[in-house]
């Protein structure tokens, strides 16, 4: 959603919704499959109408969230969860306490952290993910939920020049460690993926991935865009991932997600 079907603003245009509703109309399908939690996406839809039984998501609706690694089924059925290993995420929160770097935990469509920060408001007043729940110590918030994934917050420079060659290192191959956004490091169980999580989703509705187009931007998109039968990267997206795909569309800011839609999907 964030750099694709998002503006830079994280809103969505009303162009864009004007386009999904006429996907909508026309019998087909539109599912997400993000890196945000199911609350986020619902959150962010809903200012444009765009939640409901018959609209793009709701609560009981199928998608890809967490990177791939929660995935809805038919009726909102959980079909597949997988979560960090609590010694990685032990150590990511007793090294969030030492050096006073918030880190994140989303725990389904929870938001767990340890202490109040700025950067930790930013997910929900800026990018719509559910308030972060303050818990009381590294035994309670890991005793409150299995961990999908971590986030640590801090400035640009931070992020590339430390924390994401300190994390690497200290993760070895229990985990995948990327900078996800120029203030974030993101951390996530070995070897899945959004596009492993869509694939999931399709055997599971019987869909065969010739029938679908694929829109994204990230490197965290490129599995997905692969399988699609159509992939369509964003010109805003990222050298790899443009080089992977079908056809380059228009920018997030420029409705390249309607472009695509009005040029491909009827």
């Amino acid at each position: 959603m964030d750099g694709t079907l998002l503006k830079r603003e994280s809103q969505i245009t009303l162009k864009t919704a004007k386009a999904l509703r006429e996907v909508l109309s026309n019998g087909l399908k539109v599912v997400i499959a993000s890196g945000k939690t199911r609350p986020a996406a619902i959150s962010v839809l809903r200012k444009v109408g765009l939640t409901g039984t018959d609209e793009v998501v709701f609560e009981s609706s199928y998608g890809v969230f967490l990177q791939g690694l929660l995935v809805y089924g038919r009726s909102g059925q959980k079909i597949f969860r997988r979560s960090l290993r609590p010694d990685v995420c032990r150590q990511a929160f007793h090294y969030s306490l030492e050096h006073r770097v918030p880190v994140v935990a989303f725990c389904e469509d929870r938001c767990l952290t340890l202490f109040d920060h700025s950067l930790i408001d930013s997910l929900d007043s800026v990018y719509s993910e559910p308030k972060a729940e303050v818990m009381t110590s590294v035994e309670h918030i890991l005793a409150a939920a299995e961990v999908q994934k971590l986030i640590f917050l801090d400035t640009a420079e931070s992020v590339r020049q430390y924390l994401e060659a300190y994390w690497s290192e200290a993760t070895g191959d229990h985990a995948n460690v990327v900078q996800s956004a120029s203030s974030m490091l993101e951390i996530t169980p070995p070897g899945t993926s959004k596009g492993d999580g869509v694939k999931m989703l399709l055997e599971h509705l019987d869909v065969s991935a010739r029938e679908v187009m694929a829109i994204g931007d990230g490197e965290n998109d490129i599995e997905m865009l692969e399988l699609a039968g159509l992939g369509v990267a964003l010109s805003n997206g990222s050298e790899k991932t443009k080089a992977v795909v079908n056809v380059i569309g228009a920018s997030n800011d420029e409705d390249g997600v309607a472009d695509a839609i009005y040029g491909y999907a009827f």
